[in-house]
This record gives C-alpha cells, structure tokens and sequence, in this order.
C-alpha cells in the first residue's frame, strides 16, 4: 500500500494496519481497527478474536512491535503522532 501525496493519511493509517492484521490472523473479518483522534496524536486500536491474539503480539511481543514500528515510519511525514493499542 502506497500514500500518495495530499490524500486523506489518517485512513492509510488504519487501513495498514488492518491490512497486515488480517494477513497474520486466520478469520480476517474480525479484525477491526479504531481510530481515535486528539490533537497531534491519533491511537488506533486494534483488535482481533481471542484466539488471534497470540498471532498479532507475535513470540515476545515482536509482531506487535513490527506493526508500531511500520506505522512509525509510515506516519513520518504526516505531522501526527500515531500509537497502536492492541485491544481484545
């Protein structure tokens, strides 16, 4: 997934993570990301089924990390702060 210049990045954002969720989860229609909006900072909450949940947290938390780390990077230019909560 691309972000081109002056489209709406708040969605590239959740649609990303939701996105590489659904690629690491088995029934992908029940992953569903939040968006939250305050000031510079947006939290996107993600969740998924419980019995997922192990699959996005990933062996000592380094999916979970992986997916921060891409929205970090993807969100650079976008004048916001991005945090993931991953939520059950």
């Amino acid at each position: 997934m691309s972000i081109q210049p002056g489209t709406e990045r708040g969605n590239g954002m959740k649609d990303l993570i939701s996105d590489i969720a659904k690629a690491l989860v088995d029934p992908p229609d029940q992953v569903s990301v939040t968006e939250i909006e305050g000031g510079h900072t947006v939290i996107l909450e993600l969740s998924v089924a419980k019995s997922d949940m192990g699959m996005v947290i990933g062996k000592k938390g380094r999916n979970a990390l992986a997916l921060r780390t891409i929205l970090s990077a993807a969100a650079g230019k976008t004048g916001k702060r991005y945090v993931l909560e991953i939520v059950e």
